[in-house]
């Protein structure tokens, strides 16, 4: 047997046994000092141990497992914040308001109102890579999708915002995504960072679809890269299945992400559309940059 699978089996029992601890007794919200002599080890290194083998810390994780249940609470009509704020074994609203912030970017209060409140902009467009539905909420891009027809495209949709209310509305920010199929090649960068995102992901999700962002136009990147640029040089697994939930085609560019063999190592919306953006995008940066003004030389 490997050695460093001998020596690894004790602290994935160890940590496993903590994460079950967790998520038996999160409404106790227990301190860093009572979780690690759960695991009999000093806080300081249990601290590092479970980073290391969860991705996040303890109190990230336990941050995660009650925002959750105190998503189930709110859901519930007659449920208030200080009933959610309680069950979830914080001390008040207060607590509650900053748990949220810090996992979900929003408040509570938002969390609980955002099933009728929030209204969907959608609208169907040509690209050169089939069709593309486009969504957007006030405040941004939520969704690019290629689609093999508008039922599907709806269908997707509403399977990612169940309570929204959605529209046919082609808004100024649809025609801004779009324009990144179409526009002059030496100012995409700039381009693209006046496309505001309105995403609602993990911290480790959001991490890596901003690592996406950095690959250059017409280079591409490999899974094991992207998990060292984000400081998880152990996951690649973890990232190449953030990478597969992005929810923005194109914008936030997976196809540029490969297996470090060479292989295409599949996307979400096609292996065939994949490889043509792929080639499309070398061949529209090749153009851009034969069209470079070439300086002379004065003498």
């Amino acid at each position: 047997m490997d050695t460093n699978s001998i020596q690894e089996a004790p602290q994935y029992q160890t940590i496993a046994r903590t994460i079950d601890y967790i998520k038996d007794n999160f409404q106790e919200q227990p301190s860093l000092g009572e979780l690690a002599e759960v695991a009999s080890l000093s806080p300081s290194h249990f601290q590092r141990m479970f980073t290391q083998w969860a991705g996040v810390s303890p109190k990230k994780f336990m941050q995660y497992i009650s925002v959750e249940h105190a998503k189930k609470i709110l859901k519930q009509p007659k449920s208030n914040l200080l009933d959610a704020a309680y069950d979830t074994g914080l001390s008040g609203t207060g607590r509650l308001h900053d748990l949220f912030i810090n996992i979900e970017a929003m408040t509570p209060g938002e969390y609980k109102n955002s099933a009728s409140a929030l209204v969907i902009d959608y609208s169907f467009n040509k690209s050169p890579f089939g069709l593309l539905l486009i969504a957007s909420t006030a405040k941004g891009i939520c969704h690019i999708e290629f689609v093999d027809s508008p039922e599907r495209g709806i269908d997707s949709l509403i399977a990612n915002y169940s309570k929204a209310r959605m529209q046919a509305n082609k808004v100024p920010m649809h025609i801004l995504a779009l324009s990144i199929f179409m526009s002059d090649w030496r100012n995409f960068p700039q381009q693209v960072v006046q496309i505001k995102l309105h995403l609602k992901a993990s911290d480790f999700q959001l991490k890596v679809w901003q690592a996406l962002l950095q690959v250059p136009l017409g280079q591409l990147s490999s899974y094991g890269e992207i998990a060292k640029s984000i400081g998880k040089p152990k996951a690649p697994r973890a990232v190449g299945s953030a990478i597969g939930a992005n929810p923005v085609a194109y914008l936030i560019p997976c196809h540029r992400v490969i297996q470090a063999t060479g292989n295409s190592g599949g996307y979400r919306w096609g292996d065939t559309r994949k490889s043509a953006i792929i080639g499309w995008e070398g061949a529209k940066l090749d153009i851009a940059e034969s069209e470079q003004p070439v300086e002379v030389a004065k003498h």
